[in-house]
Parts: C-alpha cells; sequence; structure tokens
C-alpha cells in the first residue's frame, strides 16, 4: 500500500480500488504488486542511462519529466506466485498468458481489463509493448506536465497541479 500513498492525489483513491479488485480476481497462489509507482527525475535519468551510458539494456525511453511515473500517473506491476501453495510468494512473473490461479482466466489480463475499465491506458497495447505498465494522464500532455513541473506549479508534496 505504500506505493499507492506515492500515486498523484487525484488518483490514489482509485488505485486503492483498482488494487482492491484484483485482489478479488486474483486467487488462492498469485497476487499483483506495484512494482513502481512514483519515480523521481533522478531515478528516471538512472534508467535512462541504462544500456546506453551505464550497464545494463535499454529499460526506458522516457528521459526525466517524460515519464508519467515522474508525476505520480503509471504504475508497473508484476505477479508474485506461490508455486508450491505454502503461502510464500517466492516467484516473480510477467507471463501475459498463465492462468496461475487455475480460474479460465489469464491473470495478467484479468489485471489488464480492471485497469482499463477505470480508463488507464496499458503498455501492453503499444508499438513499444511495456506490458507491466499502467498510466492515466487525466488529459494532460506530458510537455505540460513538464511545462507546470518546471514553472512551480506543485502543491507542498511536490505533486503537480491539475
Amino acid at each position: 500500500m505504500e506505493r499507492i500513498n506515492l500515486i498523484h492525489p487525484v488518483l490514489r483513491n482509485e488505485v486503492r480500488e483498482i488494487y482492491e479488485e484484483i485482489c478479488n480476481a486474483l486467487t488462492d497462489n498469485v497476487r499483483c504488486r506495484f512494482t513502481h509507482t512514483l519515480r523521481t527525475f533522478a531515478e528516471q535519468d538512472a534508467l535512462f542511462a541504462q544500456g546506453r551510458t551505464k550497464p545494463g539494456r535499454i529499460v526506458t525511453n522516457a528521459r526525466s519529466g517524460r515519464s508519467w511515473h515522474n508525476y505520480g500517473m503509471a504504475i508497473d506491476i508484476v505477479l508474485l506466485v506461490d508455486k508450491n501453495r505454502d503461502g510464500v510468494f517466492e516467484s516473480a512473473s510477467w507471463d501475459t498468458k498463465a492462468d496461475f490461479d487455475g480460474d479460465g482466466k489469464r491473470d495478467w489480463i484479468e489485471v489488464v481489463n480492471i485497469f482499463k475499465e477505470y480508463g488507464w491506458e496499458w503498455g501492453g497495447d503499444w508499438k513499444f509493448y511495456d506490458a507491466p505498465h499502467f498510466q492515466k494522464t487525466m488529459g494532460q500532455t506530458i510537455r505540460g506536465m513538464l511545462a507546470k513541473h518546471q514553472a512551480g506549479k506543485v502543491d507542498k508534496n511536490g505533486f503537480v497541479i491539475l
């Protein structure tokens, strides 16, 4: 829940509802974890450098200020799986086709559908395929958000005022 508290205040209650629906949809031995919500500009720059000026593979095309994560308006997920059903979710999965809980529905797509019901965009629908990523832009543009941020149009916690 602490990562949900990092979501933009305008979206925070909605994200709590989404998470609750996901928890109800996934049963038994699979859980959804929000791995990334808010990402600082410095964290974004470090990710952008990866595979370019630092070791590793390229994981983002967005420089700081150009990711919805920088404004608390994006979420990345992973599924956690308890393979031996001992109560320990020891395995992380990004498998979009698996039905770990055996309910006849692909678990990842269950999560996708819940986000989409709330009007969130899924990175799995993009040309630059990003299955773990969801974002809700509230009618804003990334350039507009960056301009507001640079102009200091932020609340006391640093979130851009919408």
